[in-house]
Order: C-alpha cells, then structure tokens, then sequence
C-alpha cells in the first residue's frame, strides 16, 4: 500500500500529463469524469495530510502551462477556474458557505456551462485588439487571428463603448459543425475528433487562422473581466445585458433565480434537456448577482467563493465488447472498430464504436470479451472508453492488428511516421466500393441511388471498376438487376448524368485524392479554375496556393502522376463531365451567426439546397429547433416536433416566400431588424 505522499507524488504526475494533453495538445487520452476523479482524490489527499501539499500542486494552480506556439498574454484579471460540484449536497453545502460570509441573500444566475474553451477579449476604443487563452490564469496565449475569424465576434462594439474592455467568453463548435468536420475528417482519411470541445481547441489553436476560419466556431461571452470608462453596474444580470448593448454574444439561456432550491431545479431541469441545444454543456454555471456581495465574498486561491460548477454526471454505460473488427476505407485506411453487446446510451441503441488505429487499441487496453465503459461522447460519436479491468475473465489476450487485410488478403502496411495502417492494393473490393460510393456521395457528384448496395451490385457485376466507368452505363445493363426496373434504371442514369455539371470543387473531392476535403478542393479550383489547369501545375505551384500547402500539393500531385488515376481521368473527359465549372463568389453573408431550421418539402428548393443557401450566406442549418434558431422554414409535410418546438419557443416560421426575403436581405418577413441571432 502507498502512502498519502507517495499517492499524493502520483497523482499529480498523472494530472500533470493529462493536463498537458488536454490544454496544449488538444488530445486528451481520460475523460472529464475520470479527470476530476483523480482530482477530487489528490485534494481530499492534501486536505487530510497538509504537510504534503506542494505550491506547484495542481489543485493550487489556475490552469495550465501556456504552449510555446502562441506570443505570451498576460491578463488584465486573471482568468480563474471554478470550483466543482457533482451532487445536490456539495452544491447545498456551497450555498451554506455563502450564508456563512456574507449578511444577506443574494440572488443567483444559472449560466449554462459550455463545452469549449475560455477565452479573454480585449476591446480599446470599440475595436477588438486582441484575444487570449486562459493559459495557466494570469499568462494565455495570443489567438487574435484565429478568434478574428469567428463570425459572433464583432469587430467593433456598438453604441457607447468604454475605453478598454476585457470579456471573458466560452469558444465553442456546434454539433452541427462537429458533426461536418468529422464527415470531413473521415472523408480525407483524417483523424477524428473525440467531441466538439476538443475539435474546438484544436481549431483555435491553429497557426493557420484560415483553417480556423473553415471550422465555424462560435463564441458566447460570460463575465466581464476588467473596463476603464464603462456605466456602473450593480448585477452580474446587468453586466451581461450591458455586454449584450455592445454587440458580444451572449448565451439567451441565462436566468437569475432568487433561492438555492431555484438553482437545483434549473440545473434538473436542463440535465434533462441538455440535448435540445445545437451546442454541448456540461453543467450549469451558478454564480451571485450581487457584485458587492461577490467582493464580500472573495477568491481563493484559484477560484472565487461566489460561483461554483453543477457538472453533470457523463453519459457513459458498461456493456460487453464482442468483438474488434476492421473496415477498410477509400482510401485504404485500416480502422478498427468494436462490436459491442447493444447497450442504450445517450438515448440512442449503441452496437459499434469506433477505435480510431491500433495506438489507440493499445493505449485503451481493451480486449474481446471485456466489458468495456462506452460513452456517446457529445451525444454524437460511441467511444470505448476503457476496460472495467475488475471484471475482465482470465484468459483474454490481447488484441493484435490483422497483418493482411480483411477484404483482400493482402499484406496491411503502417507507413511510416503515421499511426495509421494502410491496405496499399488500390484493387481491393472494399476500397473500389468505397470510392464509389465517395464520388457519388452528397458533398461530392451527389448521384442519388447510388449508394452501398448498388456499388457493389455494379462491382461484383463488373460493370464499373472506377468511377469513370459510372458514365458508361447503358439502360441495359441495368435491367433486370436486383432491384432495378425501367423507373429506377432512369432515375439512376438521370442522377449520373446530371452529376456531370457538378461544380469543379466537388469533381475534385470526389476523386478520393488523400488529404484534399471539400475545403482544400475548393481552394484549387477558384485558384486554378479547371482541373486541366490543375493536371498541368506543378507541386510547387500547387503549394504556392493559400490555403494548400505542401502536403496536399504533394497528395494532388502524386494522385494525377499515376497512370490509373489519368485513366479515370480521361473516362470522365470523355463522357463530359464539366472540367472547369467553378462556383460562384461568396455571397453577402447576411445570415452570419444565424441559425435557420428547414423542415418539409419547398417547391423551389430541395432541402441539401435550402441547407446550402443558408450556409453560402454565413447561416448555419442544424437539424433542431432550439432557443438560439433565428427562424423555421416550414415546406409542405413539415415535422411536427420542429413546429412544435418553434411555437413554444416563439421561434418565427416562414414560409417559402418568407424564406426567400430571409435569403435575399437578411430580414425577417416585415421586420426591419436583423433576425435574431
């Protein structure tokens, strides 16, 4: 057995490590929960020993080393942490701690907690001059650039503002984005993001503010920091409004309450309907309105008395791992995933969860017949999270990466300075059905119909071998197939050939060029305007390209320097498929920061298209209605949940016509205001 030094000496080496892999690498190996258990374990340690307490010790510190990447900020105020409770009793306890310092009761703002990360802006004379991360509470790190591409960020405040102001704010994505950037990552074959908070940080963080600017982060402001020429202010309620006035961003879910058994209700309550927002939270921020109670009350050394944490139990569940299996992708990555004994979590039937590559196999420790916690980390992807070790049989071995190839049987390759592994035959059915299916997918040809089941009909047919050979289809090679008959065989032939004038960017993403997403793709074509002009550069004139770089010039240029790709190449020229249609400018964003929710059947517009032109105008199309929607667009057969959802929320619903003004100016029908953002 340790001791409470040696114990103490360990679990700060192990916080240690993942605080560094959750603030400056944006990859955390724990989750939440299993991070604030060795917490509260390290404190409780401290507090029954305090002769072992070390000044460098994390539960005395603010937050974290700031990375080298970034210039060093130092804050006006220092950006502390909080205080966490987990139960009604530590939150009650709380409250009893407050009565004790102060006089009389004051009321309480709930603020929803949200998963992102913490940011401090900083405005002289109205314009924005700089943002900071929270960094280890007095020293962040310079992120101007990259916050100056979020679009909630005004540049300038409105009306009457003070000489300098310090906001401290919560960087977010929205599931939405997430949900896009991690289409996008598993269609690059890129690595996937474990929840929007850490594909947040990561986007922050970025040295290239363009890329940053393609993630469609999002930012509420939450606590003013510091202000030299701003109106006296009595309330943290009216601090926020006032902040509000100025053009930041601030969270419409806030409510102050007037009791502590006000505040469990609220956070009950929002436990419950946590998944009714387009963004994460992970608890409600509970804070005292009163500012002269709040300096009455102090800080810590680390935290202020005056607010505390409800953090929410973490959506996990224990279930039995069947199985590892392994697909194999377009571009011949090898993932590994897990068969799992079917377990609801998050509301939601799980029976496969990803594993990412065989690092991650390793360092989770899992092996088949384990039972395994399972979390729907932020409610959107099923992850192993790790092996309930006390319940593991005797006798299970450890999981070894298959050496050949499930679908092949060819030898699986790990290249070099990768962690993922590759089967490198480019004839390998899995593969060949994959980027089939890629090139006719939405974000790319968007062929309808033509998805898993017919590819590999076709394929095993031998009536395609690449995509090329899609255009060579004739009627009747279809009839008589399973499932085609003379409607459906017309449908698909219509769908492929209106693939052919789809614009360049899609063209260029659909062939499956390892590394190059729909963001890269339309990079090149508005630089070179046709895939010939793209076919004759160079890698170094690709890589001259902003916004390219030299591994996806490397990547474009290795795929059109194989003779099979030319080949697929010259089958599409022939069947005339548009080589050089680039899209049209951006639009004026008159719908930036929005949010507009498209539900039924529009005679003008079908729905990816109505999604798309609320997307080229700075909008974003989620899926659900929540407080933040702008406006509903309601088409014929509308769902009635979303109705539902918009009248009690006193969320406008438009009409086709309504929508189109929306599209055009900006405006709700009859209003001369901006929507709401």
């Amino acid at each position: 057995m340790e001791g409470p030094a040696t114990e103490a000496a360990r679990l700060r080496a192990e916080i240690d490590h993942h605080d560094q892999r959750y603030h400056q690498l944006d990859d955390p190996e724990i989750s939440d929960a299993e991070y604030d258990t060795l917490v509260r374990r390290l404190r409780q340690l401290e507090q029954a020993h305090p002769e072992i307490v070390a000044a460098a010790s994390p539960t005395q510190r603010l937050g974290s080393t700031p990375s080298a990447v970034f210039a060093p900020v130092e804050h006006v105020v220092p950006m502390m942490s909080l205080e966490n409770a987990f139960t009604s009793e530590e939150l009650q306890a709380w409250g009893e701690r407050l009565s004790r310092r102060v006089s009389e009761a004051s009321a309480f703002v709930c603020e929803l907690k949200i998963d992102g990360v913490a940011v401090s802006l900083r405005y002289e004379e109205g314009d924005f001059v700089r943002a900071a991360t929270r960094g280890d509470g007095r020293v962040g790190e310079d992120v101007t650039a990259n916050v100056a591409t979020i679009a909630a960020v005004p540049q300038r405040l409105q009306g009457e503002a003070p000489r300098l102001l310090e906001v401290r704010g919560e960087v977010y994505m929205p599931v939405p984005a997430f949900e896009a950037l991690n289409r996008r990552q598993a269609e690059a074959g890129g690595r996937l993001f474990a929840n929007p908070r850490n594909s947040a940080a990561g986007s922050l963080r970025q040295k290239d503010p363009a890329i940053t600017a393609t993630r469609e982060l999002s930012l509420f402001v939450y606590q003013l920091g510091a202000v030299v020429g701003g109106p006296t202010l009595r309330t943290h309620s009216e601090t926020l409004e006032h902040l509000a006035t100025l053009g930041l961003p601030v969270n419409p879910e806030i409510r102050t309450v007037a009791t502590l058994d006000e505040v469990e209700e609220r956070c009950r309550w929002w436990l419950e309907h946590r998944h009714d927002l387009d963004y994460e939270i992970d608890g409600v921020v509970v804070k005292v309105d009163d500012l002269h109670r709040r300096e009455e009350l102090g800080v810590t050394a680390k935290a202020p008395r005056w607010a505390i944490a409800y953090k929410f139990p973490p959506e996990e569940r224990t279930t039995k791992l069947l199985g590892i299996m392994v697909s194999i992708g377009r571009t011949g990555k090898a993932t590994p995933f897990a068969q799992l004994e079917p377990v609801v979590v998050g509301g939601s039937t799980v029976a496969q969860a990803t594993l990412h590559n065989e690092d991650q196999v390793r360092a989770k420790g899992v092996r088949p017949g384990d039972t395994v916690v399972v979390r729907k980390a932020g409610d959107v992807i099923p992850e192993v999270v790790k092996p309930v070790l006390a319940e593991r049989a005797a006798g299970l071995v450890p999981w070894r990466f298959p050496t050949d190839c499930p679908r092949c049987g060819q030898p699986l390759q790990r290249l070099a300075g990768e962690s993922d592994t590759f089967c490198l035959n480019v004839d390998c059915p899995a593969q060949r059905r994959a980027r089939i299916e890629h090139f006719a997918s939405r974000g790319a040809m968007d062929i309808e119909g033509l998805g898993e089941r017919t590819s590999v009909l076709l394929l095993e047919r031998g009536l395609v071998a690449d995509p090329g050979d899609l255009y060579r289809l004739a009627p009747s090679d279809l009839l008589g197939l399973d499932g085609f008959a003379a409607v459906s065989v017309r449908n698909l032939l219509a769908a492929i050939e209106s693939s052919k004038r789809r614009p360049l960017a899609n063209l260029l993403f659909a062939l499956n060029i390892r590394h190059l997403g729909p963001a890269g793709a339309q990079v090149l074509a508005r630089a070179f305007g046709s895939l010939d002009a793209i076919l004759a550069a160079s890698e170094e004139e690709l890589a001259a390209t902003e916004g390219v770089g030299p591994v996806i010039a490397g990547s474009v240029a290795g795929f059109f320097a194989l003779e099979r790709n030319r080949e697929v190449v010259d089958k599409l020229r022939a069947a005339g498929v548009d080589f050089g249609r680039v899209e049209a400018p951006a639009l004026p964003q008159v719908l930036a920061g929005r949010s507009v929710v498209v539900t039924g059947t529009l005679d003008a517009f079908p729905r990816e298209a109505a999604e798309e032109a609320i997307k080229a105008r700075g909008g974003r199309a989620p899926g659900s209605v929540s407080s933040r929607t702008t406006a509903l667009v309601a088409g014929s057969e509308p769902g009635q949940a979303k109705l539902t959802k918009a009248i009690e929320l006193g969320i406008p619903i438009l009409d086709e016509a309504g929508f189109t003004h929306l599209l055009e100016t900006g405006e709700l029908p009859g209003d001369s205001t901006s929507p709401r953002p």
